[in-house]
C-alpha cells in the first residue's frame, strides 16, 4: 500500500476494549446478512497488558469467502478500505486509511485454519503472562527492524506464531 503507516509499537491502552466494542456493535449491523457467529476482537490489543500497534484487529467469521464477497461495500460505506491482503484466506480492510490506521477488519471463513489460529493465538496470550511478555520482546524488537515494511514484521512473528499455536495444539 502506498503512504502506509510506519510499524510502532504503543504500550497497552485501556479503552482498546471499548474501541473493539463499539465497531462490533456497527460491524453487527452492517455485516449481519454475512455473519455466521459472533465478531472476535484479536491481535494483541485484544490482550490486557499487552505492549500492540495502535490498531484494534477485528475478525468476522463468514460462511465462505466467495458468499461475503458482496460484504465489502457495506463494509466500505463504514470506513472501511478493502485491500486484496492474503485474499485466498481473508477480506481484509483498514480503518480510515493506509497511512492513518485505527482498524483493522478481516472477514474470514468459520472454522477455517485461520479462523482457528487467530483465536488459538490470542487466548494462549492471554493465558500466559509469561508468554504474552516473551511476544511483546519479539514484537518491539521487530518493529525497529521493520518499521517501514509491515509485511516484514508481519512474516517475521509468523514462527513465533506457529510455535504458539503448534505447541498447544
Amino acid at each position: 500500500m502506498s503512504q502506509d503507516a510506519e510499524v510502532s509499537i504503543s504500550p497497552y491502552q485501556a479503552d482498546w476494549p471499548s474501541k473493539f466494542e463499539a465497531e462490533q456493535r456497527l460491524l453487527e449491523q452492517a455485516l449481519a446478512p454475512w455473519l455466521c457467529g459472533g465478531i472476535e476482537h484479536i491481535g494483541s490489543t485484544a490482550v490486557p497488558g499487552l505492549a500492540a500497534k495502535p490498531v484494534i484487529d477485528i475478525m468476522a467469521p463468514v460462511r465462505s469467502l466467495e458468499d461475503a464477497r458482496d460484504a465489502i461495500t457495506p463494509a466500505g460505506a463504514n470506513g472501511y478500505l478493502y485491500h486484496p491482503y492474503q485474499g485466498e484466506v481473508m477480506h481484509w480492510f483498514c480503518k480510515p486509511s493506509p497511512a492513518c490506521r485505527t482498524h483493522h477488519l478481516h472477514l474470514v471463513p468459520w472454522g477455517s485454519p485461520l479462523w482457528v489460529e487467530r483465536i488459538a493465538f490470542r487466548d494462549a496470550l492471554r493465558g500466559s503472562g509469561a508468554l504474552a511478555r516473551e511476544y511483546e520482546a519479539l514484537k518491539l524488537q521487530l518493529a525497529e527492524a521493520f518499521r517501514h515494511d509491515r509485511d516484514g514484521y508481519t512474516n517475521a512473528k509468523a514462527p513465533f506464531v506457529h510455535r504458539v499455536c503448534h505447541s498447544r495444539a
